[in-house]
């Protein structure tokens, strides 16, 4: 089974047992969450869509860790203009996501910064 959600202005392909990465949520480690947002599902080779196929379906799971992204740094710089600009910003980063039911996306803890 494998689902699509979206979350964070973003869509996530899921699967049972998988870890996913999304944008920062409410919610402590340990808490947990539930995704609404479903727009497709895979059920031994069924695809189900629609507002009203899905008006019941879910996908939760909980909070593994929490945390933010390594920062992102922008430069603009023209060259014989004295033209430079420079912007960072961390994103706010919850995740990776465990999913109970096994919907999720890969992603791991190691090397998270």
């Amino acid at each position: 089974m494998e689902a699509v959600i979206a979350t964070g202005g973003k869509q996530y392909r899921v699967a049972p047992g998988q870890l996913i990465s999304v944008e920062k949520l409410p919610g402590e480690k340990g808490a947990a969450v539930e995704f609404r947002s479903i727009l497709l599902v895979t059920r031994d080779g069924e695809v189900i869509a629609g507002e009203k196929a899905l008006s019941r379906a879910k996908v939760s799971g909980e909070v593994v860790t929490q945390g933010r992204r390594r920062k992102v740094s922008v430069v603009k710089f023209k060259r014989r203009k004295n033209y430079r600009r420079h912007r960072s910003s961390p994103g706010g980063d919850d995740g990776p996501y465990h999913d109970d039911r096994g919907l999720g996306r890969d992603g791991s803890q190691e090397g998270r910064r």
